[in-house]
Order: C-alpha cells, then structure tokens, then sequence
C-alpha cells in the first residue's frame, strides 16, 4: 500500500510538470519542423510561452524572421538540441536573437535582481543553424549576462554569432562556424567584458574569423581553436583574428593554443592584427591599447602574419611561424612589445608550390622600447633583412638565432639609443649572395657587443660602443 502511494504520487507530480512543459514538445505549438512550412510563428509561442527549454528533435526548422527571447518576459530560456535538428533561416537577421535588459559591468554589485531572477545564462546548445538568405545570421545577443553557446554549426550564413550594444560573460564553446559570407564571431561596436571562446572550429567566414571593431571589449580569451581561411580575395582585408580599436577600445586579451593559417591569395590578408590607436568611450582621450598576449599558437600561409599597429604592451612567445607571404611579423609605431622564444621557419617539408613563394621576415618600424630575445629565424627570402628595425629606438636584441635569409641576418636603419648582445647570425647557402650578417645604416647610440657573425658585419654610421669593431662599408 506504500509503494502503491508513493507511485500515485509521483504520477501526480509527473502529470503537473507535464502541464507546464507540454509532453509532445514543439509539436504542442503547431512546430512542424519538415524543412518546408514555416516555424517561425509557432515557435516564437513556444519562446513567448516561457517554457524554460525549447527541446529541438530531429527534424529541419525553417525561419523566415527572427526569432526574439526577450529574456525579462520569458524568463530563462534555452534552446536545446542534440545534434539532429537544422534551422534553415530564410529571412534577414539572425535566426535566433537574445535580449536582456543588462546594464551594468561584471561587477555582481551591478547586476540587478531581474537580470539574476528571469535573465541569467541563456543557451544554445546543440543546433545547426544555416542560412537560406543573404543577410541571414546565426546568433545575435544585446545587453545579456552569462550567455553560453555550445556545440553549435552556422554555415552559410552571413554572420555566425554576432554580440551587439553591450553584454557580459559570453563563452563560445565546441562550435562550427563555417563557410559564411560575413563574420564568424562579431564583437560589434560591444561592451563586452570577459569573454571565452574555446575548442572551435572557425573557418571559411570572408569576413574575418574572430572580429572586434570598436566598443569596449576587455578580457577576451580565444584558445585551442582552429582558426583558417576567413578571408576573400574579392572583400576587403581582413584576419583570422581582427582586433581594431579603431572608435573604441581593446585591451586584456589572450591568443592561446591554436592554429591560425590560410590563405594567401587575399590581399592584406592576416592570422593576428591587432591595431591599438583607438578612443575612450567618451572619445576624449586617443591612446594606444594592448596588453595582448599570443602564445604558443601554429601560425602561417597568410600574407602577414602578425600584425601590430599602434600598440602597446605585447607578448608574442612560444608560437611556430613561417610562410607569410609578405612578412612574418610587422610592428609599427608601437610600444613595449615583447617578442621572445618563437620559431620563425622555412620547413623544406612545407617550401614547395605556392609557399615557396613566400618571403617571411621580421620588421618593427617607427617602434620603441622593445625586446627581441630568444628568437629562432630561418629561410627569409627576397627581403632587405631577415630582421629589419627601422627609425626604432630603445631595442634590446639578445641571444637570436638567424640563419640562412637573404640579405642581413639583421639591419639596423636609422635606429638610436638599442642593444644587440649575444645573436649568432650566419648563412651557410652554397648559393648565398654576397652580404653582411649584421648591417648598420644610420642611427647613433648603439651598442653591439658578443655576437657571432659569420658573414661579418657592416655599417654606415659607427655604434656607440662594439665588440668587435664593425667594418665600414667601402
């Protein structure tokens, strides 16, 4: 007789739970899911309904507007599939667009109580989501708090996720954004403060993988992602990862782990760009952003492959690069940027075909106050130096490797007040072409002290002080 009420109990209860998420799903709100009637109506109802989880089984969802959460009505909301269902979205805008009311910073103490009792941590998980029309997006989120995206496909469409006006603690896991006309992730003109995106697959979008342009963005983390080929020869330049402050601010940001690659054919064409001469939000203040950090990533087959303008505050560390067919790394005008033990390579392996036509290299110009320490350069081809520092001042370079490039291993132009302790720089090519390890054209108040040169060295002006004296040129 217990077990007998126990059971009618929890029949009871079942039954409750079952009038409030009703049992048969979607399908309870006129949701056809054929690939052919259109959804969008019936499953805004579901959305407005406020059943918490919006359950997709199998089937194709077709769209032809978006679909708004707006978080303070319906409470939390999730949109949950596992992997079998598709929304075809045949309309403008982005199939699925979140919007809370969130006006604060990450700071708790501003978050206010709607947000924490009706807004907080809405998700996507498990849907693909592709485009059937030409200004068709995935994801747009404005004004959220704690939004997680997982294991989601966007192709085909013009942006992938798209995080607009201001949001907080957004995390981007475990996703395909592949093959769409515009941006994978876009940080448009946001404030947006701690931000993750992890272990996804980011390629094929012709305008620009990651993207931030202007707004506020602080703390964003990309990591163990595979990131490639979001460019077009035909839009305009672009990069893998594009951080422009340009009307905004960036700043506190960290590329780690990852490949970034692909492709070559696209003019102006980047894996890393960052440019840091951007405004306060209040515009009143120009000034130099950075603190950015790139380790310990596979970078290559770009036209360039890190670039930095404007900056200041860089650490570049532990990364393998090779293959820019432009440059391999291109600093200007800016600040305190650290370049330690990366691997600047030509691989025989990699050096045939079209890559054999890329020239590598490292330039820093109209820079000062940085370190070069630890580098490893092979395989520099067709460019004035295998490491060029021009109109720079304040450069400490100590204890690189350079070898076998065209031209000086290293050339100092119009450089003041800098250091090179401690490099070994040689070409050992049977076919080298007659030049100095190490050239100085210009500048004054150098010291060159300790170094290897195999191919000796030159210079047009004397150096404050070198160990040993520098031959003058002929």
């Amino acid at each position: 007789m217990k077990h007998s009420l126990c059971f009618f109990v929890f029949a009871i209860q079942t039954a409750f739970v079952q009038t409030v998420v009703p049992s048969s799903g979607l399908s309870a709100f006129g949701v056809v899911g054929d690939g052919k009637a259109d959804d969008t109506a019936a499953i805004q109802k579901a959305v407005d309904n406020g059943m918490g989880t919006v359950r997709f089984s199998r089937g194709t969802y077709r769209l032809t507007r978006p679909v708004v959460v707006e978080l303070d009505k319906t409470g939390f909301t999730s949109l949950v599939g596992d992997g079998t269902a598709r929304i075809v979205m045949a309309g403008a805008g982005p199939a699925f667009k979140f919007v809370g009311t969130h006006e604060g910073t990450a700071d708790p103490k501003s978050v206010k109580p709607n947000v924490w009792e009706r807004q907080r941590a809405p998700m996507v998980d498990g849907l693909e989501i592709v485009g059937a029309h030409p200004e068709a997006d995935g994801i747009e989120a404005t004004r959220t708090m704690h939004l997680t995206i997982t294991r989601v496909t966007v192709r085909e469409a013009r942006h992938g996720i798209h995080l607009t006006v201001r949001n907080r603690n957004v995390i981007i896991s475990d996703c395909h954004l592949y093959h769409n006309s515009g941006i994978g992730v876009f940080y448009d003109n946001v404030d947006l403060h701690q931000s993750n995106i992890i272990g996804c697959h980011i390629s094929g979008n012709a305008g620009g993988g990651v993207v931030s342009r202007g707004g506020g963005v602080r703390n964003l983390q990309i990591g163990t992602s595979d990131i490639e080929g979001n460019m077009t020869p035909n839009g305009p330049p672009t990069a893998n990862v594009l951080l422009d402050c340009t009307g905004g601010s960036i700043a506190e940001v960290a590329i780690v782990g990852c490949t970034l690659q692909h492709n070559s054919v696209s003019p102006g064409s980047a894996n890393i760009a960052f440019f840091g001469k951007g405004t306060e939000r209040t515009d009143s203040d120009k000034t130099q952003w950075g603190h950015l950090t790139i380790a310990d990533n596979v970078i290559s087959d770009v036209r360039v492959n890190i670039h930095i303008r404007h900056a200041r505050g860089v650490v570049i560390s532990g990364n393998t690069i090779g293959f820019g067919y432009e440059h391999d790394l291109l600093v200007e005008d800016s600040s305190n940027v650290i370049v330690g033990a990366n691997c600047f390579d030509r691989n025989p392996r990699y050096n045939r075909g079209e890559s054999a036509k890329s020239n590598g290299g490292l330039v820093f110009i109209g820079s000062k106050d940085c370190t070069l320490s630890g580098l490893h350069v092979n395989g520099v081809q067709r460019k004035p130096a295998a490491v060029l520092l021009e109109k720079c001042s304040g450069f400490n370079v100590a204890n690189c490797t350079i070898l076998d490039s065209d031209g000086p291993g290293l050339l100092l132009r119009d450089v003041s007040g800098s250091m090179v302790n401690g490099c070994l720089i040689r070409d050992n090519r049977a076919d080298r072409k007659p030049a100095a390890s190490l050239r100085v054209e210009g500048g004054h108040d150098n010291v060159i002290a300790n170094n290897l040169l195999a191919q000796g060295s030159e210079t047009d002006s004397a150096p404050a002080k070198s160990e040993p004296p520098l031959s003058k040129k002929p």
